[in-house]
């Protein structure tokens, strides 16, 4: 890839990524509240569906940057020589390439969803006041809370796939195969949100993922487990033809 497509495409993959968590947000903040441990309505119900926006809207775009730098990277390297480098392994390539894009992009990606989340689940604070009670009570490393939950679900549904989740996926598969890997790593979604909302120093907070999808399984069961499947499933096969449009057009438009 030449530098200037490659700075399109970065650019393109930011601006994108960013037209989905804006225009589809309300479905993330119905998630959210599915999910958490006081329930829908104690959690904000319908109210404030835009709480925690603006630490989606900073987040998003050095996000989805993050991941395609890496990703492109990871594959150049990998695919200019040896095993890797022959046709018949490339999906291994992309796999391996796509999963350590995901580590690199939750360094960025977790401290915004710790934010966002939590202002999800308590409308009534602003982004910056819950910002600021994250820092004074648990230091920088509570904005790292579920970090673990987090690499491995994104691992897991780019895993699933079998390659990686943005523009080069045909907008019918690509939304196709992320709703049904959306489904499936639901339980891992609802512990990674259990475990961000969780009052510092619970059993829950010390991000034991097996302990915590135990815990709700026995209060709350399967139902409990797939909790905001359908706002994130919708969610997930929405924004791809969303993230894919935008892509294409500002793509098109640097170029």
């Amino acid at each position: 890839m030449e530098r200037r497509e490659f700075v399109a495409s970065l650019v393109a993959g930011g601006c994108a990524g960013m037209c989905v968590d804006l225009t589809l947000f309300p479905l993330d903040t119905i998630k959210t509240r599915l999910q958490s441990q006081q329930g829908f309505y104690k959690a904000g119900g319908f109210r404030g569906i835009y709480a925690g926006v603006p630490s989606a809207a900073v987040g998003s775009f050095p996000n989805a940057a993050a991941f395609f730098v890496t990703y492109d990277c990871t594959k150049s390297l990998l695919g200019a020589g040896g095993v890797l480098a022959a046709p018949h392994v490339a999906p291994v390539t992309h796999m391996l390439a796509a999963s350590l894009g995901e580590i690199v992009a939750c360094l960025i990606r977790v401290p915004t969803e710790v934010v966002k989340q939590r202002t999800q689940a308590s409308p009534s604070f602003t982004t910056y006041h819950m910002l600021l009670a994250t820092l004074r009570e648990e230091g920088v490393r509570g904005l790292y809370r579920g970090y673990g939950s987090t690499v491995l679900r994104e691992t897991l549904w780019s895993l699933r796939q079998g390659h990686t989740l943005y523009s080069w996926q045909a907008a019918v598969c690509g939304a196709f195969a992320g709703a049904v890997a959306a489904f499936v790593t639901t339980p891992l979604d609802v512990a990674k949100t259990r475990i961000m909302l969780a009052k510092a120093g619970s059993t829950t907070a010390s991000g034991n993922i097996p302990l915590v999808l135990y815990d709700v399984w026995k209060s709350r069961g399967l139902t409990g487990l797939f909790a905001g499947s359908i706002p994130r499933v919708t969610f997930i096969s929405v924004g791809g033809f969303i993230f894919l449009g935008a892509y294409e057009k500002v793509r098109r438009t640097l170029l």
